[in-house]
């Protein structure tokens, strides 16, 4: 059974960065924009980062998060995420649909392999959603 992924382009508040990532890769520099939550229907974190060329490292980060409302309905982050794209004045955008993993960061808010705020995740392909067993 395949993963259910809200299409990000219908979400009002994300809609231009959604707009720009369909347009397809247009040069660099290129935002990357992922989603990260406690599950795949939850998005509680929002990192978007500036790749300035092929084979290159990102050059800016920027991480927002969201405890009560799924990021990807806050229309005030959604205005500071696409101000930080065009300050880096990219030409092409690269985003997820749907929520690739936990918000946590393995060796700064856990130690170990499994998060233990986040079980959903342990064990789950986060590109699919699907179980690995």
């Amino acid at each position: 059974m395949a993963r259910t992924m809200r299409k990000i382009g219908t979400v009002p508040p994300l809609k231009s960065l959604a707009k720009e990532a369909k347009r397809g890769f247009r040069g660099y520099p290129i935002a990357t924009v992922a989603f990260y939550g406690p599950n795949d229907r939850f998005a509680s974190k929002m990192v978007v980062g500036i790749i300035p060329g092929e084979q290159e490292e990102a050059v800016a980060l920027e991480k927002w998060f969201s405890e009560g409302t799924d990021i990807r309905m806050n229309p005030e982050i959604a205005k500071e995420a696409i101000a930080f794209v065009k300050q880096w004045d990219a030409k092409s955008v690269a985003m997820v649909d749907g929520i690739i993993g936990c918000p946590h960061e393995e060796g700064i808010d856990y130690d170990g392999p499994v998060c233990p705020s986040c079980p959903f995740w342990a064990n789950r392909d986060r590109w699919t959603g699907q179980s690995l067993g």
